[in-house]
């Protein structure tokens, strides 16, 4: 369902902006505009849909319009052309009253340098938005609160910003933002003034508290390695203009151009691909009620060594070697008898980097289950290993032995 579309929306600053549209249309660069005519294209002809609860990255070099581009969505940039449609309305054609409502209502943002009052407590800080929309002080208290226990800073009601530190300070940002429960989120590269440590924690508090509130996110940064890892989807800029708009698989395996590709080369593969990505969906389970000699069947069938036993719901149960299997059938045992069950499962949306060490200290293959539990696959270490190295991560048809 979609929340935002941005159709053709274009911003040209300076004293004629709408007369800059032409020269842009018939091949002007965005140089070649600011020596000949003062004016700077800071955003061309950009159209995206945002789907309701994604976190949709905007990723760009310095100069690429991105930071404009975000400024636009709340109108604190107005568009030199375009609409921006937010369920179904026209914001760009919004009264000043109407505006006033969408911005304390609907949207909110989160800016680089935490913009926190100094002389203000972190409670007082994290309420002001309420306070200046009349709503109670008991009421304003609540939400507060509510909201900088969400952001992991239950304790520091009273402290005063620079008691905190830059990460928790970019917290009582959040929270702030957070308070007036805004449908959508702003976030113009938050995380890039603080050193890396603290940068991924706040990447990993913002998934959480995604996972928990589900708003709407619009996430600026130039760093390819933060956007593929917050992105549901992302939209790579250059000089004012979308370069290309997809997922962070899609980028990675089908770059658009060259500028693309150069732009991704450096990110980290095992930060972007999951499991799923990576592993192999099963040609062959035996059901925890079939005997030795239907597993020995389904494992020569399938050209495989080993077969994981699973329960009426697909439920993994543990897994059976070929060896055991045969040793089993001539000592007359059951198939709960050689049934091992020290198989390593993984969830389907695990990164590869958290992999790793799994896939290595398994003496089977890893377990891929869903959110049901369900089996959908398995992985190798060799699965492992190829998706970090290769350019593209091939699924294969076979089941390959350790």
């Amino acid at each position: 369902m979609s929340k935002v579309k941005v159709e053709h929306v274009s911003k040209i600053f300076g004293p004629k902006p709408k007369s800059i549209i032409p020269m842009i249309k018939n091949g002007k660069t965005k140089e070649e505009i600011l020596t000949e005519t003062n004016h700077t294209v800071g955003v061309y002809d950009a159209s995206m849909d945002i789907k309701q609860g994604e976190v949709f990255v905007i990723m760009g070099l310095s100069g690429s319009g991105k930071s404009t581009f975000i400024r636009c969505f709340n109108l604190l940039n107005k568009p030199t052309a375009g609409s921006i449609i937010v369920d179904d309305e026209d914001i760009t054609k919004h009264s000043r009253n109407q505006l006033k409502k969408f911005r304390q209502e609907k949207i909110a943002m989160v800016f680089q340098h935490f913009g926190l009052f100094s002389h203000k407590t972190i409670l007082a800080n994290v309420e002001y938005g309420l306070e200046i929309r009349n709503v109670s002080k008991e009421e304003r208290h609540k939400i507060a609160l509510e909201n900088i226990e969400n952001v992991g800073l239950k304790g520091y009601e009273d402290k005063y910003p620079d008691e905190l530190s830059g990460g928790m300070q970019q917290r009582v940002g959040l929270a702030r933002a957070l308070a007036n429960d805004p449908e959508i989120l702003l976030m113009d590269e938050p995380f890039s003034a603080l050193d890396p440590l603290i940068r991924r924690e706040m990447q990993l508090e913002l998934l959480d508290i995604q996972e928990r509130l589900q708003k709407t996110i619009v996430f600026i940064t130039h760093d390819v390695n933060e956007a593929f890892k917050l992105g549901d989807r992302v939209a790579v800029m250059k000089d004012g203009r979308i370069v290309q708009i997809g997922t962070p698989e899609e980028i990675i395996e089908a770059p658009a151009n060259d500028y693309i590709s150069d732009f991704i080369k450096d990110i980290d593969r095992s930060k972007v691909f999951q499991a799923e990505h990576v592993m192999i969906k099963p040609n062959a389970f035996v059901s925890i009620k079939d005997g030795l000699k239907v597993a020995v069947k389904e494992m020569e069938e399938n050209g495989i060594s080993s077969v994981f036993v699973v329960d009426r719901g697909r439920r993994l149960q543990g897994i059976i070697t070929i060896d055991d299997a045969i040793k089993g059938i001539k000592e007359k045992q059951a198939l709960e008898d050689v049934l091992l069950s020290d198989v390593t499962v993984v969830k389907k949306d695990e990164y590869v980097n958290e992999l790793i060490p799994k896939v290595l200290e398994s003496k089977f293959p890893l377990a891929v289950v869903n959110d049901e539990e369900k089996v959908v696959g398995f992985i190798l270490r060799i699965h492992v290993l190829a998706g970090l190295v290769s350019d593209e991560i091939e699924e294969s048809e076979e089941y390959h032995d350790k």
